[in-house]
């Protein structure tokens, strides 16, 4: 159950980026506003209650506004964010916690949808569905080689208190197949230099690892075990989304600097 849902949801990305440009971006929208979610959801288990609305609200227009015009007006974006969810607060007051409330918003915000911006970044290219594959393939490949590699080898964990199944073992799988993943795709895909692609796959596995990490953490201190059932086999959409948050900026900046 859970390879072929991982199989279908893959699916309808290829299918998006396929289809048209503006169907992708629609879809990372939606994503991000479910994932947000899950991840108010989550936070309430703790006692942090941030707005919802103005909350949803950034999640799902602040990808959609960064495709439409650009990487300039991400910064404003979540400046304008920030401020809506501290002044809602501000107004709403009711919450002894108000600071603890706004602080909550802004980390779903800028977890969220401001790291998802960079997959429509990705996209605006004219060779963007080119830039979205080697994205996700590479990101893929981080899985597949840690979990690969750490099935056969793990021996030293990566992090035991937060994630116990990471080891180190795992992460070396992890960085070669990455490293070679992203070599092929740029050099193939992207009509870049080896060396670029190299560079992409070694920065997005340790972004993937630390993505991967870092949802960990925040789980293990709201104290659940996934953010949703959403997915069969897979938990909550944050679950799946984790180390591709992390890794969209990083290969948006390598991409864009190395490989025109």
């Amino acid at each position: 159950m859970a390879i072929g849902v991982g199989v279908l949801l893959g699916g309808l990305v290829l299918v998006s980026v396929l289809v048209r440009k503006e169907a992708f971006v629609v879809l990372v929208a939606a994503a991000s506003v479910v994932a947000a979610v899950e991840l108010l959801n989550g936070l309430s288990k703790a006692k942090v209650h941030p707005p919802t609305i103005p909350t949803l609200l950034a999640a799902a227009a602040i990808p959609a506004v960064a495709y439409a015009w650009g990487p300039r007006v991400l910064a404003p974006a979540l400046v304008v964010a920030t401020l809506t969810i501290i002044t809602w607060v501000a107004v709403e007051a009711d919450s002894p916690a108000s600071l603890r409330d706004a602080a909550g918003g802004v980390l779903v915000v800028l977890y969220v949808p401001a790291l998802a911006a960079f997959a429509t970044l990705l996209l605006k290219p004219d060779d963007g569905v080119a830039r979205i594959v080697t994205f996700i393939v590479v990101t893929i490949s981080s899985d597949i080689g840690g979990y690969a590699v750490g099935v056969v080898a793990g021996k030293h964990p990566m992090a035991p208190t937060v994630s116990p199944k990471k080891s180190w073992e795992g992460f070396a799988g992890s960085f070669v197949s990455c490293v070679v993943a992203g070599s092929l795709c740029v050099a193939l895909a992207l009509d870049g230099a080896w060396w670029a692609g190299a560079l992409l796959g070694a920065l997005v596995v340790v972004a993937a690892t630390v993505g991967d990490l870092c949802e960990s953490m925040i789980k293990r201190d709201l104290g659940i075990k996934d953010m949703s059932n959403l997915i069969p086999g897979h938990g909550g959409l944050m679950d799946r989304l984790d180390s591709l948050l992390l890794a969209a900026p990083v290969t948006w900046a390598v991409l864009t600097l190395w490989v025109s």
